[in-house]
């Protein structure tokens, strides 16, 4: 079992209805000092119940799968509350399927041909709190905001909305973000609230993709 400086291994997840791609990925990272997997799923009603048995921290998931697919087990394992940070595993031609998938709450993506070191540094990344995303994909999600204005409107943020914006690109979740700037976690959520709808962005991956663009926060 591999351990982080902390003595805690990042806890893996894999889900795949393949058994050649899932056990890929188990040599890939059982390499990783910091890094143990902790189970895997052959699909993703299996997936859910395994992440919520296991609590994994991160999950490597797959989108297309017989039944219920990486999407759908997405969108539940985030209706569950499961804090488990998920990154999808697709090939360059489903890059379509990418945007659904981070909208449902991916954490980000990899491609299946994805070298060693890269897959443990999008884990790491993920686990951090970081968004994990191709610049082809990051411009697709923004566009969708700017297109309507989002670019512009950044002059129109307070200064204590643009501090909870670079908390929001560091990856903190907003009981975080109250602890760090001594707020109540109901007024992170207003500013959250109002960062979106000032900047016409859909949600905190996008606001994050936001702040980084314009040189606020990582």
């Amino acid at each position: 079992m591999g351990e982080r400086r902390d003595g805690a291994a990042i806890r893996v997840l894999l889900v795949d209805d393949h058994q050649v791609v899932r056990r890929g990925l188990r040599t890939f990272l059982e390499v990783q000092d910091d890094i143990d997997v902790v189970g895997e799923a052959p699909d993703g009603e299996e997936g859910i119940a395994r992440a919520e048995e296991l609590r994994p921290d991160v999950v490597l998931m797959d989108i297309k799968m017989p039944g219920v697919d990486g999407i759908e087990a997405l969108r539940k394992l985030r209706d569950l509350g499961n804090p488990a940070r998920v990154l999808v595993v697709t090939s360059f031609t489903e890059k379509r399927t990418v945007v659904p998938a981070l909208r449902a709450g991916a954490a980000g993506y990899v491609y299946k041909d994805v070298d060693p070191e890269a897959l443990a540094s999008a884990i790491r990344s993920a686990h951090a709190g970081q968004v994990v995303l191709q610049p082809e994909v990051a411009d697709a999600l923004l566009s969708q905001g700017e297109e309507s204005g989002g670019q512009g409107r950044g002059g129109s943020l307070t200064d204590r909305e643009r501090e909870v914006l670079a908390l929001i690109a560091d990856g903190r979740s907003n009981r975080e973000i109250a602890r760090r700037l001594i707020l109540s976690e109901k007024t992170v959520k207003t500013h959250v609230s109002n960062i979106l709808m000032k900047l016409d962005l859909a949600d905190r991956t996008q606001a994050a993709l936001w702040a980084v663009r314009h040189g606020i926060g990582a």
